[in-house]
């Protein structure tokens, strides 16, 4: 049998241009592909500004309308809550209406939840404002958004590209925290919602124009093909598929130990520092913008971080890596109501490096348990242990303005998440090795 190089006839069908003229390569020419990537880069970026100004709006809030740490808290788990659980359903809906449509109005949700809490005058505003629009708006641009836009569009270096979007959260948080602290600080905070809206509208004719949801639809092969790959139809049973990978796993033990260690990551990360860092290190008397700026070093020190991490995770047992991570994280914020001042001082700064590079270091190991444990479903799998993390998250955002509300200070907050984080990584240690395969018998 000999392979030929014609294009098979459904794929004729949906690429006018010829097999030949697809997959000829012009000097000096960038392929598509990496515009596209830079536009989901940038979309990325705004989705972690976006998620990053509730934690500086909670005192401003506070002050303005009296409501309590703990009802704004609620408002932030909301939308915490929403961006984990949106997100195994986000890559159905991209699969059945493509992924231009879905960031579109995604970020138009975005900037209609933000623009919107100009005008709010009462607490349940803020909780359909910022808690369910913008939660489910940044929910459909996390995790499936990277990946469906990595499968589609390369087939060669997609580590480089899912290593560039992963760290495309980092790098919103290092642009935008310090800026949108400063508009609080001297402007108060209805000018920072609106920049967050004009930014989430600014960024949608770059996705009109510029984003496509397949190769094929501008008749070109991904980057790094050898050959024609036609776009798939929809799949309108995607989300159907979801929930029955979840309903399988769940039936498993090392699902549930996984999706409890992501949990209590996401509480001692997302849920915890980035809601309450700047407003506990405002209670000791340190500006707002200084806080929001070791904040957004954080960022920094988590793209090291995460890129170290899965250079380790190819060499050494993930379930140890794991449990390293977590006893690490628990000592330094066990460390934390020691360091809290009104300046920042060297041990501080060793603190935020220190804990920047264990930020997200848990999500390639985690990857790899799923991997290995769920084999081809370990994506949809990993969906649902990231919508635990964020649940995680949610669950800390409220039970930390409550705390600040009861005890006047979040000391209690720190000492309890460095509890969880060492119960993390004893039930890392737990979770089994899957059993390497037999030879089948002669």
């Amino acid at each position: 049998m000999t392979q030929t190089s014609d294009l098979p006839a459904a794929a004729a069908q949906e690429a006018p241009r010829s097999p030949r003229r697809v997959l000829r390569r012009t000097p000096g020419r960038i392929h598509r592909a990496w515009f596209v990537l830079a536009v989901a880069f940038v979309t990325i970026i705004g989705a972690a500004a976006f998620r990053s100004l509730p934690g500086l709006l909670i005192d401003p809030l506070h002050q303005e309308f009296g409501w309590s740490r703990g009802t704004i808290g609620l408002a932030v788990s909301i939308n915490l809550a929403l961006y984990g659980l949106t997100a195994p359903f986000a890559a159905a809906l991209m699969d059945k209406y493509g992924i231009r449509k879905v960031v579109a109005v995604a970020l138009t949700i975005i900037a209609a939840g933000s623009g919107l809490t100009v005008w709010m005058t009462a607490a349940w505003q803020l909780l359909l404002c910022w808690g369910l629009l913008v939660g489910l708006g940044t929910g459909s641009m996390a995790l499936a958004f990277a990946a469906t836009v990595t499968n589609r569009w390369f087939t060669g270096r997609r580590g480089l590209v899912t290593g560039i979007l992963t760290a495309a959260a980092a790098s919103g948080q290092l642009v935008f925290l310090p800026v949108l602290s400063w508009i609080v600080q001297e402007h108060h905070w209805r000018p920072a919602a609106v920049t967050v809206a004009l930014a989430a509208l600014a960024v949608v004719p770059f996705v009109w124009l510029l984003l496509r949801d397949h190769p094929a639809d501008v008749g070109l092969a991904p980057y790094g093909a050898k050959e024609f790959v036609p776009k798939p139809p929809p799949v309108p049973g995607a989300a159907r598929r979801t929930v029955g990978v979840l309903l399988s796993a769940a039936r498993t033990g090392p699902f549930w130990l996984l999706a409890g260690t992501f949990a209590i990551c996401g509480a001692s990360t997302n849920g915890l520092v980035q809601t309450h860092f700047v407003p506990a290190a405002h209670d000791h008397g340190m500006p707002i913008t200084a806080a929001a700026s070791l904040l957004a070093v954080i960022g920094v020190f988590d793209v090291i971080g995460t890129v170290a991490s899965g250079w380790f995770t190819d060499r050494f047992d993930a379930r140890r890596l794991l449990a390293v991570y977590y006893a690490l994280r628990g000592i330094s914020l066990l460390f934390l109501p020691m360091l809290l001042g009104p300046s920042v001082h060297p041990p501080m700064v060793f603190f935020i490096v220190f804990y920047g590079l264990d930020w997200v270091a848990t999500v390639p190991p985690t990857i790899a348990l799923c991997r290995e444990h769920y084999g081809d479903d370990s994506a949809i799998v990993f969906g649902w242990v990231l919508a635990s993390h964020q649940v995680g998250a949610a669950v800390v955002a409220f039970a930390g303005g409550v705390a600040r509300d009861v005890f006047g200070s979040y000391d209690v907050v720190w000492v309890a998440s460095g509890a969880l984080c060492a119960a993390a990584a004893l039930m890392a240690l737990v979770i089994r090795r899957r059993p390497a395969a037999l030879p089948v018998a002669a």
